[in-house]
């Protein structure tokens, strides 16, 4: 593995992306150098927040997931260019969300099969996994947080990096991390104080 560190080689590519070469070989080219990156992020994503996910019927894995993430960075950024690291790792972001949303979705809203015995025990009550209205409220109040705070929000609380890693991935400091992270705490209290147990 190279010795330059992943971010300035995503600076580099996307760099190169503002050029006159053809798109499409370095949009592989930087996909193919930050790969292991983006499979922490989707492997971090996955057991952290969708571990349900993983089970059974669905039994996603982590490569599966980068598998899925890549095709869709490749759609995405035949028209998005992300100018700097931080605008690509919020690009990865926004598409691992959008796709683990969509296989969650999908799994919702498959019908639920039990075969009828006498011998087998009553079927449990629902696992409570189905996305409830105030589950979509959470959801749309976090997409609607300014740019950097849904950044810092996701990273931190969704892909489940430490303050130091969001502060790398955005080429910020740690103090910047800390002061949008609660900036958007306070914006989703806010936003959700109906919400707060009594």
């Amino acid at each position: 593995m190279s010795a330059e560190p992943t971010t300035a080689a995503v600076q580099r590519y996307l760099d190169a992306l503002a050029g006159d070469q053809p798109a499409e070989p370095i949009v592989r080219a930087l996909l193919d150098r930050s790969v292991h990156r983006l499979q922490l992020l989707c492997t971090n994503l996955l057991y952290r927040k969708y571990r349900r996910l993983t089970l059974p019927p669905v039994n996603l894995q982590p490569e599966e997931m980068l598998n899925a993430l890549v095709e869709r960075l490749l759609r995405a950024m035949r028209s998005v260019r992300p100018q700097t690291v931080r605008q690509f790792f919020a690009l990865v972001n926004q598409h691992m969300r959008w796709e683990l949303n969509d296989v969650a979705r999908r799994l919702d809203e498959q019908p639920t099969f039990v075969e009828l015995r006498e011998d087998m025990v009553p079927a449990l009550a629902s696992s409570g996994f189905v996305l409830t209205s105030d589950g979509r409220r959470m959801l749309k109040a976090i997409d609607d947080l300014p740019e950097d705070e849904q950044e810092v929000f996701g990273l931190v609380h969704i892909q489940g990096l430490t303050q130091g890693e969001a502060a790398e991935v955005l080429g910020v400091s740690v103090r910047t991390v800390q002061r949008w992270l609660n900036r958007s705490l306070l914006l989703l209290a806010k936003q959700l104080d109906d919400l707060r147990p009594t």
